[in-house]
């Protein structure tokens, strides 16, 4: 198992990240991406053979010419926008967004502990409003078989959104976990563990 550090910079500086860890792989990997990362693995897993699942966690998975952000905004339910933190700018040119600490609990990881989800704010890694906004050119999830998991209580991305994306995908298999938040691999980690090995099983 390898843990891939996501940049969270751009969507084909990330995907490129993503693609260069593949040459130092020695089996057919199932690749596993949280919210915006459904989007990288997306684009960094197209054309590449040692690709041999996509598990989606709570996560994007555009078409060619769609983003994360008209994702979210093609079905209501997402109340991430107006919890947002003022946008720290970046020499290189956008943005930084962070979750506002005292609103994350609630917005992101409602169904963990108010200790945990202090953590969580505390140590949020931040995105940029450019990858959130970058167009896929790259849909993996045509050709490579998907799996997918998410919380029907997600306010970051409406579940409505997830479904849409799971079904078009033609997923193997979709786990819809009720209360689910927007980390259901931390409040749920035995239900997306073992949809995890059931891709990694599959042939």
């Amino acid at each position: 198992m390898v843990a891939a550090s996501n940049p969270l910079r751009s969507l084909k500086g990330d995907a490129q990240a993503l693609t260069d860890l593949l040459y130092g792989l020695k089996s057919p990997a199932v690749f596993v991406g949280h919210s915006y990362g459904g989007a990288v693995i997306s684009q960094a897993s197209y054309n590449q053979v040692n690709v041999k699942a996509l598990f989606y966690v709570a996560a994007f998975a555009p078409d060619v010419g769609e983003s994360a952000v008209a994702l979210s905004g093609k079905f209501p339910g997402s109340t991430l926008g107006s919890t947002l933190a003022a946008p720290v700018a970046l020499k290189s040119g956008g943005n930084d967004l962070y979750i506002q600490q005292d609103k994350f609990h609630d917005q992101f990881a409602a169904d963990v502990s108010s200790a945990n989800a202090k953590l969580m704010a505390a140590a949020q890694r931040p995105v940029t409003d450019i990858a959130l906004n970058e167009v896929a050119s790259q849909a993996a999830w045509k050709s490579i078989p998907s799996w997918w998991v998410y919380g029907d209580a997600d306010k970051n991305i409406p579940p409505h959104a997830m479904a849409f994306m799971a079904e078009r995908a033609k997923a193997r298999e979709t786990v819809v976990l009720k209360g689910g938040s927007h980390v259901v691999m931390i409040s749920n980690p035995k239900a997306v563990a073992r949809l995890i090995e059931t891709a990694a099983k599959s042939q």
